[in-house]
């Protein structure tokens, strides 16, 4: 029984990268004999164990064929016969595709550090056109290593795939969990520009693709294409740190821009309430979480409204904050106003522009929620306590802004 570090310790290991987790292969074992070592069982589909100690991940060293479409159409072959060698070669990129034994000493047959000294993603075998949630995975490299190309071979691989159909067998849930990891990576928009190259992105997510190519007016918007828009707000947001509902709705904010009739362009009027209906529906069809939803509803719903806040009057900015929940969510609120900034600076020369909209709408909260609503409640009749909190959480904004004048 010989015991192997693989994967992505390696690589990280290798690049000078904090090490998350390691994984390990198992050569020359069964299941009864790990057992009887202390290990205890977790695979559903292939043998992993758990160290009794270290509770690290031990798997037996494997082979797979492929017997179905999608990424669950394998039959796995774990047996002591099973060669380490043979266990790297199913896996999806060289750089993935490296162990270290016991001692230390590297085991490279597939030639994964010289690709990881020229920054290249290359898949190790034709295997890899087995697997569809591999596209996506090699997407969600670039968007982490971004010094990294798809070597061209990957890419045509990919595209052949795609056109194949392997990426329509993609269950939903899937699809979220690897494009939600590749939002909160360094660079978000390489995930989503290596999948448009190799045709993934218009299977999976056709509203994001389409906004690729269409117009935008240059005084407003110098990068002039609603795609590169996109990517660079959401660019924007992960250089901020900023959380995955917040990225999401960074992403999604203008998916209606997609449906304007072409002799309209470069204006894009009531985009918002198509945005809208859209995010639902991609949201629907991906299984998007309910808080990233929301959040990416009412960002593309009223950005267009933050953006005019100075312009807004007391009554709309409280109707307003009553769209977003912020007097019962304020920690939603400052994540909808931090997607809006996200928009405002993913624009050529708007990245360091100041943006008074996100105080001057937290200083307006603040003065709307100064009121007792409580003692509005009992000063007037059940049926009017809804209008009557309006009106004085106006009132409130009303002189707010008489002070600041």
């Amino acid at each position: 029984m010989l015991t192997y570090v693989v994967g992505g310790a390696v690589r990280d290991g290798l690049l000078g990268l904090p090490v998350q987790d390691r994984d390990h292969v198992v050569v020359g074992a069964t299941p009864e004999e790990m057992v009887a070592r202390g290990f205890k069982p977790v695979g559903q589909d292939f043998p992993v164990f758990l160290h009794p100690q270290t509770r690290e991940e031990y798997a037996l060293a494997r082979t797979e064929r492929k017997s179905g479409r999608g990424y669950k159409g394998f039959t796995v072959y774990a047996s002591p016969g099973v060669t380490l060698e043979e266990d790297l070669h199913r896996r999806d990129l060289t750089i993935n595709a490296m162990a270290l034994d016991e001692t230390g000493n590297l085991i490279d047959p597939y030639g994964g550090r010289d690709d990881l000294e020229t920054k290249i993603l290359r898949h190790v075998s034709e295997a890899f056109a087995e697997d569809p949630v591999r596209i996506l995975r090699v997407a969600r490299f670039a968007a982490r290593f971004t010094d990294f190309s798809i070597a061209p071979e990957t890419m045509l691989l990919m595209r052949q795939m795609v056109d194949a159909g392997e990426v329509d067998a993609l269950v939903p849930e899937r699809v979220w969990q690897e494009l939600s990891r590749g939002l909160m990576e360094r660079q978000p928009s390489r995930m989503f520009l290596a999948l448009k190259e190799c045709g993934a992105l218009a299977k999976l997510l056709p509203e994001l693709d389409t906004l690729f190519g269409i117009p935008q007016p240059l005084e407003h918007h110098p990068e002039g294409d609603t795609g590169v828009h996109v990517m660079l707000v959401v660019d924007w947001s992960a250089r901020q740190g900023f959380s995955l509902p917040v990225r999401f709705a960074a992403l999604t904010h203008d998916l209606g821009k997609g449906t304007t009739p072409s002799a309209l362009w470069p204006k894009h009027i009531g985009h918002e309430a198509k945005s809208v209906e859209l995010v639902r529906a991609l949201s629907a069809r991906i299984r998007v979480p309910a808080d990233c939803r929301d959040l990416a509803v009412a960002v593309a719903r009223d950005h267009g409204n933050v953006h005019r806040a100075m312009e807004l009057r007391p009554g709309t900015i409280v109707e307003l904050f009553e769209r977003v929940d912020a007097f019962r969510r304020p920690e939603r609120f400052e994540e909808f106003l931090q997607a809006c900034e996200c928009d405002f600076h993913g624009r050529p020369g708007y990245e360091e522009r100041p943006f008074p909209a996100t105080d001057y709408l937290k200083q307006a909260l603040h003065a709307a929620q100064d009121i007792d609503a409580g003692a509005v409640a009992k000063s007037v009749d059940p049926s009017r306590i809804k209008e009557a909190v309006f009106q004085a959480r106006v009132s409130s904004l009303k002189g707010w802004l008489k002070e600041a004048e």
